[in-house]
């Protein structure tokens, strides 16, 4: 380590020590314990605090209010609706007194504790993401000598898959912000993964990559590193080939408003949609501006009270939530629209219901592990505004009815429309646009839907008409009888989305995909892509997906699977669409 990096460690711890001078001078010298023990996972909720509290410092007299007084604390900032991190020269500080004070086998003891509440909150708790657990996982395993390799494997392997998720996209966006989530967990983790330098090494070069390319030498980024035998990626995969380095320069320059990890000042970032770049060089489509939404989720709570325990209350929670998308903005003719448009991360998830859940079928089975690309979806089903400004553009292969609804409203869903007349909407939008928009596969759609939770709906185990547009005269599981409307409603009107800020996924009306229909999963890609073994044979029945106003809770869960002629249309029968890394090319025309 050269002088200037020695000065600047030293500069940091100093800064650290003081902070924790600070706060157990102006509550009590028991906080320090607390603080230690907090200091080992990554990311902090009011609830982990409390774990640690009780389960490690329950004899230290440490009061209640400590946790939250730790939390507000200059140890802490807050990154997201009740998340926390520390500082991270705090944390490294924190530790090393851990380890000085209580040793090592005290930090291991609440490694292991960690890694079973991980499990438990894995079982129990849809509403926090995979990447999240794994993250909070890997800091644990790394101060246990039989968890440590397995840990640097997987984190190895992560920045492999990350690698090759640019194969598949060619915006490579995807790519770059999961290579800098892994970048910054690698060097927070630094200390323990002490023995293997090259990782972090590694982790380095990427964040200065994406941070500032300019002031890196390409030799640089040709250089190869292997860790425990296993090839990391290059990153000059990264770079357009024979790029010079004031280009490359430029490329990067576009990633400087995606958000870094645990970052809550979030600024607009520059995406290019798959097909806008090809080998023969032909004119790439303008870059999108990628953009934060708020939004609330909201899951539903069963209580259960009065004699006996019969009388049944559910209580929604609600939160505030962010996610990525753009806006596409429509003209034609002096005419306009919008198309609010959610990026929906990729991720392997698990398709279909077990037996165990109430109402599944077993067209609903095998279960079985999808991968999904990332891709694009429609905030809401297309609304009627949408449809007739999409209906007056040119026809690509078949006509479209300006006005096909029966319940009136342009920010309604349209309705009566056929799986032809969804397939004419994406193709005039791609037509229009010079992106890919089509209709969802039944696996994205199912992916969409859950946003990572594994219960019947992203709500929870049950559902109510206060969220949701179904004939609420019916219930399922725990929950109660509500409002039937008897109609359709506004898009978005019950105020709550799901995780990746989609609105009205269970009920309102059922939503064409682009897949065949199969009786079960029997033979299912496991790839995210349209399950579709002849297309030469376009009347065959099309999956639709959702549930609608005029159906009973159960058809509304994520895993439902309903299928209809491609030709039908009906009142209770509409659609979102999608754009991403399977090509439109894939449906055929009708």
């Amino acid at each position: 380590m050269n002088t200037t990096n020695l000065l600047i460690q030293e500069q940091e711890t100093e800064r650290a020590k003081q902070i924790l001078g600070r706060f157990i001078n102006r509550f009590d010298t028991s906080y320090r314990l607390l603080a230690y023990h907090a200091a080992l996972p990554l990311v902090l909720t009011p609830e982990l605090v409390n774990y640690l509290r009780v389960e490690f410092l329950r004899d230290e007299n440490i009061p209640w209010v400590a946790e939250v007084d730790l939390l507000l604390s200059d140890l802490c900032r807050q990154v997201g609706y009740e998340l926390y991190a520390m500082d991270t020269a705090v944390r490294a500080y924190l530790l090393g007194k851990m380890q000085e004070e209580l040793g090592i086998e005290q930090m291991q003891l609440v490694a292991k504790g960690l890694i079973s509440y991980v499990k438990y909150l894995a079982q129990n708790n849809p509403y926090i993401s995979p990447k999240e657990l794994q993250t909070q996982q890997w800091a644990a395993m790394v101060y246990l000598d039989e968890q440590r390799e397995k840990a640097l494997s997987e984190i190895t392997q992560a920045f492999k898959d990350a690698a090759s998720v640019n194969t598949a996209i060619a915006t490579g966006l995807v790519n770059r912000s999961e290579m800098a989530r892994l970048a910054n967990i690698t060097q927070e983790l630094a200390p323990q993964l002490s023995a293997y330098e090259i990782l972090v090494e590694y982790a380095r070069l990427v964040s200065r990559v994406l941070n500032n390319a300019k002031d890196i030498d390409r030799t640089d980024l040709r250089h190869s590193y292997s860790v425990a035998g296993e090839e990391l990626p290059s990153l000059e995969m990264f770079l357009p080939s024979g790029s010079t380095q004031e280009e490359i320069g430029d490329i990067f320059t576009q990633l400087e408003g995606f958000p870094p990890l645990q970052n809550f000042d979030f600024e607009i970032a520059n995406i290019v949609f798959e097909d806008g770049e090809t080998e023969d060089g032909a004119e790439t489509p303008p870059a999108i501006n990628l953009q934060p939404f708020q939004f609330e989720v909201a899951n539903i709570e069963v209580k259960k009270s009065g004699l006996s325990q019969r009388k049944t209350e559910l209580i929604i929670n609600r939160r505030p939530q962010q996610a990525y998308g753009l806006i596409e903005y429509l003209e034609n003719q002096g005419n306009e629209t919008t198309l609010e448009m959610m990026q929906i991360p990729g991720e392997t998830f698990t398709m279909g219901a077990p037996d165990t859940e109430e109402g599944s079928r077993d067209s609903e089975r095998p279960q079985h592990e999808v991968t999904v690309p990332t891709f694009f979806m429609g905030k809401y089903p297309v609304t009627q505004a949408q449809w007739k400004f999409v209906a007056s553009l040119p026809k690509v292969n078949r006509e479209l009815k300006s006005d096909p609804s029966n319940f009136k409203g342009e920010n309604r869903p349209v309705e009566q429309v056929s799986w032809f007349d969804a397939v004419e909407y994406c193709d005039r939008i791609t037509q229009h646009t010079g992106k890919n928009y089509r209709l969802p596969s039944e696996a994205e759609w199912e992916y969409a839907c859950r946003a990572s939770t594994t219960t019947p709906f992203h709500f929870g185990k049950t559902i109510t008409s206060e969220l949701a547009n179904y004939d609420a005269e019916y219930t399922y599981g725990a929950g109660v009888k509500g409002t039937n409307r008897g109609e359709t409603t506004v898009v978005g009107s019950f105020g709550v989305a799901n995780a990746f800020g989609l609105y009205d996924m269970h009920g309102n009306v059922w939503e064409w995909c682009a897949d065949q229909w199969h009786k079960n999963y029997e033979g299912a890609p496991t790839d995210g892509s349209a399950w579709i073994e002849n297309s030469e044979n376009n009347n065959q029945s099309r999956l639709l997906r959702g549930g609608s106003w005029v159906d009973n809770p159960d058809y509304c869960r994520s895993a439902y699977r309903y299928n209809l002629n491609p030709a039908y249309d009906s009142d209770f029968i509409g659609f979102r669409v999608v754009c991403g890394v399977f090509s439109s090319r894939t449906l055929p025309s009708p």
